[in-house]
């Protein structure tokens, strides 16, 4: 993958799609759930810090020009740290991309393929990304550079398509259950943005790497305001004083939609779209997890490993019971884990090689 450049506007769209791919199934129940009619103003209010923390990442990755976290583990640790390291972004990205696929996969069942079973969605899934996954990433990237502004384009339509549909009483009390609830119970908000993890791998990846803070800074401020958005439709269609258990709450809000005897059914229109956007996801992730493993084995063809790679996703995806399972997994587990990973984790490798290289250059100009 490192072979194959990125330009910035395919980064972008990289970015993206993981805010996009959970926003579709359980991420807007799981920021509801959290601040209930106040979470417009706690994702305002994460989207700053998460600006910051931006700002500051893109500051430490100068000190280490053209290296991924990969890298920068092995200048921190050696070669066994990088090795953990890799192998802790492996398991990170084969999770997110696991719960995702059965979550999604138990939504189109329940809402379209009820006689189907939950085997046949999830190889048809495991199949299609193993096949790209013998395909060049710049492939998959392309494809993601359609799907994804379709995606966003079907979330801005389903919001202004409601319009008439929406109680804005729904938004008070504006500070949802109360200060403490909204601005620090409301950090774990910050799993919301699981799309950062991309940044990290990106220098090595990027056509023009000096666009680094360019692609970092407008993917986030894109994917804020396309959070709000989904967070609008769903806070303004049903009430946030229960919590929102509804499949697919976007799907749900995308059914209200009606013009007319001509237009009907327009969901299903939007629910194609989600598959290809779920699918790219999965590619991408399945693309990092082969990538990282060439880089902490050193194997030359990361195609001998897709096989193997795809038996072990889909066996992860099979572990949950049922959909209550893999929806708390995702739900309740997933942002926690981008916030160890991406916000911690990592960051405590940049901040740490950061210093080292701050010290070994204080020394060598000391000598």
């Amino acid at each position: 993958m490192a072979d194959t450049k990125l330009t910035s506007i395919e980064a972008i769209c990289i970015i993206l799609s993981v805010f996009a791919a959970h926003t579709l199934v359980s991420l807007p129940k799981a920021l509801i759930d959290v601040t209930k009619s106040a979470t417009i103003l706690n994702l305002l209010m994460v989207g700053i810090i998460v600006i910051l923390f931006i700002f500051l990442v893109l500051k430490l990755l100068k000190a280490f020009p053209g290296l991924d976290i990969i890298d920068i583990s092995d200048y921190l640790g050696g070669k066994v740290f990088q090795k953990i390291v890799g192998i802790i972004f492996i398991c990170y990205f084969s999770f997110s991309s696991s719960i995702l696929l059965r979550n999604f996969c138990e939504c189109l069942k329940i809402v379209y393929y009820p006689m189907t079973s939950i085997l046949f969605l999830l190889v048809t899934f495991i199949i299609a990304v193993s096949i790209v996954g013998h395909f060049n990433f710049k492939s998959t990237a392309k494809v993601n550079l359609i799907i994804i502004p379709l995606t966003l384009i079907s979330v801005l339509f389903i919001f202004f398509s409601n319009l008439k549909n929406f109680t804005l009483e729904n938004m008070y009390p504006i500070f949802g259950e109360g200060l403490f609830d909204t601005f620090i119970l409301g950090l774990g908000n910050l799993g919301a943005f699981g799309g950062i993890s991309i940044i990290y791998f990106l220098p090595n990846l990027l056509k023009k790497p000096e666009d680094l803070k360019k692609v970092s800074m407008v993917s986030i401020i894109i994917a804020i305001v396309y959070l709000i958005l989904s967070i609008a439709i769903i806070l303004f269609m049903f009430s946030s004083l229960i919590e929102v258990d509804k499949i697919m709450p976007l799907y749900s809000a995308a059914r209200n939609i009606e013009f007319g005897s001509f237009f009907q059914r327009l969901e299903s229109i939007f629910l194609l779209v989600w598959i290809i956007q779920i699918a790219c996801y999965l590619s991408i992730n399945f693309a990092f997890c082969i990538y990282i493993f060439k880089k902490i084995t050193k194997i030359e063809d990361g195609k001998k490993i897709i096989l193997p790679y795809s038996i072990f996703l889909f066996s992860l995806a099979l572990l949950p019971n049922n959909y209550a399972i893999s929806s708390f997994l995702e739900t309740k587990v997933y942002p926690y884990l981008v916030i160890g990973i991406a916000f911690v984790l990592s960051f405590l490798i940049l901040l740490l090689g950061f210093l080292k290289k701050n010290k070994k250059r204080k020394v060598t100009y000391d000598e």
